[in-house]
């Protein structure tokens, strides 16, 4: 542990505020806890700058969330046609999930999410000393999160999220300072991280082990030859104690740790080899259905294009689509199989993106839309996704009902 710069009484904003100092591998590290939404946590940073030196400032972030707390108005250059092309729709709907949570706070007492990382970076800025961006990426976090857990708890995972956004219970300034004993992304998936371990270590517990290493990896490229080397270091609370421990005590290469926790691991094939050995399966049923009868193979395949087509075709009709995307969800529905890697729901909501362009007021409104559920209709974009997740849930159910009844037609 160091001592405070010169044994100052500290200001009035540190008062009660979380910090911890340490010192590791020669650097000085001055750790303060914050919550997202906080105006304590704000003046905190704004305090520390003032009154102590620094030779760096890091920050709980990653590239994407600083680009998107430095310039708010980038979002609304999202190619929402592209994100859907490359497979990217769910990590953008998580992202549009956590952001709204936070605004949700932040609307009680007019303070942005992410205010405190913003003044960090300020002051950084203001001083002309280099920010650190030492956390995760997010989609990366959110990956190993959805892996880690068996199928049932991604229902707990979902369930968690949606009831952040939906959630109209006020919440006290004074319990926001309470969120500082907690992560956002903690907070935000409710008791499922405190009782899942896999999804804990994911959310919480590797993120602690990747800061400390990217604090180290960074400490160690600092000039050894200036007469102080002094970093303020800005996390949310919920990760000091464990980020701090990690720091002190923690071994090895830095940089092979951090970029072994930054590697997204493989899904599981299990339900792949299930979903292909079933549609497989299917196709047999039918084959051997032309062979008892080509009447009866006819109606199997009446079936399979008509339930897999009919309800990814209701899943876009529910989710408002133009009758293009529908279209295009009863013809991509019964052809998932012939197309491995292209969710029909992608095929759908790409002819919903080119047909209803999303405006500028989409973008400006995305993240107030959808914390209401009527939102989800009327915003461009929230619809875009709605359309995605529903005309896939549709083409499922209905290759699962289909295969019951074509087999169960040739019992």
């Amino acid at each position: 542990m160091i001592p405070a710069e010169h044994d100052a009484p500290l200001p009035a904003a540190l008062e009660g505020q979380p910090i911890e100092r340490m010192r590791r591998d020669g650097v000085d590290y001055v750790i303060l806890g914050t919550a997202h939404v906080s105006r304590a946590s704000v003046h905190a940073v704004e305090a520390l700058l003032e009154t102590e030196h620094f030779d760096a400032v890091a920050v709980e972030l990653c590239a994407s969330r600083a680009h998107g707390i430095r310039d708010p108005e980038a979002f609304k250059q999202l190619d929402l046609f592209q994100v859907i092309r490359q497979g990217k729709a769910g990590m953008v709907a998580a992202s549009l999930v956590l952001g709204s949570f936070q605004k949700r706070l932040a609307a009680q007492y007019g303070i942005e999410p992410g205010a405190e990382m913003k003044a960090a970076m300020d002051g950084a800025d203001a001083r002309h000393i280099p920010v650190w961006l030492v956390d995760r990426e997010v989609g990366t976090t959110l990956k190993r999160a959805w892996r880690s857990v068996g199928f049932f708890q991604r229902f707990g995972l979902l369930g968690g999220m949606l009831g952040s956004v939906f959630e109209r219970e006020e919440i006290a300034e004074a319990d926001i300072e309470k969120l500082k004993e907690s992560d956002l992304l903690e907070s935000a998936f409710s008791e499922f991280a405190t009782n899942s371990a896999p999804l804990y270590n994911a959310l919480i517990a590797e993120r602690d082990t990747y800061m400390a290493a990217r604090l180290r990896e960074n400490g160690l490229r600092m000039d050894t030859d200036a007469p102080t080397r002094k970093v303020l270091v800005v996390i949310g609370a919920g990760h000091l104690k464990g980020m701090s421990e990690k720091l002190a005590h923690q071994h090895g290469d830095a940089q092979a740790l951090a970029d072994d926790l930054a590697v997204t691991p493989p899904a599981s094939k299990w339900p792949k080899v299930f979903a292909v050995g079933l549609v497989l399966a299917i196709f047999v049923a039918i084959g051997f259905a032309f062979y008892r009868s080509p009447s009866l193979g006819a109606d199997a395949v009446k079936s399979w294009i008509l339930m897999t087509g009919g309800l990814s075709a209701l899943g876009a009709l529910i989710a408002g689509g133009h009758p293009l995307s529908i279209v295009a969800a009863f013809i991509a529905g019964p052809l998932k199989p012939f197309r491995p890697g292209i969710p029909s729901g992608a095929i759908s909501a790409m002819v919903e993106a080119w047909i209803r362009k999303p405006r500028v007021v989409d973008f400006e409104h995305l993240r107030d839309d959808i914390t209401h559920w009527t939102g989800w209709w009327k915003n461009r974009v929230a619809r875009t996704l709605l359309n995605f997740f529903l005309v896939c849930i549709g083409t499922i159910a209905g290759e699962y009902i289909a295969g019951f009844h074509i087999i169960r037609s040739l019992i």
